[in-house]
């Protein structure tokens, strides 16, 4: 089941009001309903953590699975721009820039992201209408 997602699926850490606004971005930019959602909270995100080694108590990457494959941190994000309709498909012109490059902005917007946009006391929940897109 982990490994055979039709969809890519996007693994973001469900307290934190940044992420939850990037997944409602995601979902506002994505008409064809490409992408799943999962919080890295949830049992889906603890097992696909689990099965690629990663630390299942830390929230603080954004994780895109894909393909059997998980892409991390800026490159997740920018996998996941290049899908994205209108213009911020170009974004993905970011990946010439080497990655320890990017991901040293992303981790540091990663440490501050709270104190920055605050975070919320439980995941957010999605409306009835996206639960679809949603995996627990």
């Amino acid at each position: 089941m982990l490994l055979e997602q039709t969809h890519p699926v996007i693994l973001f850490d469900g307290i934190c009001n940044l992420c939850s606004g990037a997944v409602q971005f995601i979902i506002k930019r994505d008409p064809k309903k490409h992408f799943r959602f999962a919080s890295l909270q949830s049992k889906f995100g603890e097992e696909v953590m689990k099965h690629f080694g990663l630390p299942v108590n830390q929230f603080n990457s954004f994780i895109l699975l894909e393909n059997g494959k998980i892409y991390t941190r800026s490159t997740a994000a920018l996998k996941v721009a290049k899908k994205l309709k209108g213009a911020w498909s170009l974004a993905y012109g970011f990946i010439i820039i080497p990655y320890f490059i990017r991901d040293a902005v992303y981790n540091l917007i990663a440490r501050n992201r709270y104190k920055w946009f605050g975070k919320k006391e439980e995941c957010w929940i999605p409306t009835s209408e996206l639960k679809s897109l949603f995996l627990e």
